[in-house]
């Protein structure tokens, strides 16, 4: 959808204008590049300049977009005998095979990917492994979370009443006055730690319903390195589903 283009930095960006009834210059970086809005008084020379000014920060925002965008296809999973993804802070290997009764997690060998054994032929469809692993995850996912709620709760002193769990693109959590927690089950993609994370994020909810200052010392109350733990979330690159 580019319309217009700037040489920035020694890199020519090419961009999305559009008029719009905001009241001033409006930047934003996304999966399809740079878009770049304006009021409709507003000259193209005087867009021009402001695209300049800020040439630092669009160069760099699209550089940070391309990388992230690298990291998903890397993290892209092949749904087949043998397919490979990430797990609780390790890596989880899918096997096939018709011959077995159930599927299960197979003993662990030190240094080594956990095994997910299905029970279906080694060269069932893509969708139906997908499927598979998925329903096998949220099994997981459950007791898990409910585990560590349970944990932090006193700490916080809160008591969360109801637990469901969320297929949700960009959302890890959420949290209700009544007590009612939803949690991402993909969230199984990252290491213990980022889960507990996101588990005292949504039981602060329950003391302070906003972002606030307060609210985010409650966090730190619990989990004064959570700052980290939360820019994983927005790092690590997981499968798509």
């Amino acid at each position: 959808r580019a319309s217009r283009e700037a040489l920035l930095g020694g890199v020519l960006v090419a961009y999305e204008f559009r008029r719009s009834t905001r009241h001033s210059i409006g930047f934003s970086v996304g999966a399809a590049g740079l878009a770049v809005s304006a009021p409709k008084w507003v000259a193209l020379r005087d867009i021009d300049q402001a695209v300049r000014e800020k040439s630092e920060w669009i160069v760099r925002k699209l550089h940070e977009t391309r990388e992230r965008h690298q990291r998903a296809l890397a993290a892209r999973v092949e749904w087949r005998d043998g397919a490979v993804l990430p797990y609780l802070g390790g890596s989880l290997r899918v096997l096939t095979d018709s011959a077995l009764a159930a599927t299960a997690l197979q003993p662990e060998t030190p240094g080594a990917a956990a095994t997910l054994a299905l029970a279906m032929p080694r060269h069932a469809p893509p969708e139906q492994i997908r499927q598979a692993v998925q329903e096998w995850l949220m099994r997981q996912a459950r007791p898990l979370f409910a585990a560590r709620l349970d944990h932090f709760a006193p700490h916080l002193d809160v008591q969360w009443r109801k637990l469901s769990l969320s297929s949700a693109s960009t959302r890890w959590g959420s949290a209700s006055a009544s007590g009612s927690i939803r949690l991402n089950w993909r969230l199984l993609h990252f290491k213990p730690a980022v889960i507990d994370y996101v588990v005292v994020h949504e039981l602060s909810h329950l003391r302070v319903m906003d972002h606030s200052p307060r609210f985010w010392a409650t966090v730190r109350s619990v989990m004064p390195d959570y700052a980290g733990l939360r820019a994983q979330l927005k790092d690590e690159s997981i499968p798509r589903w």
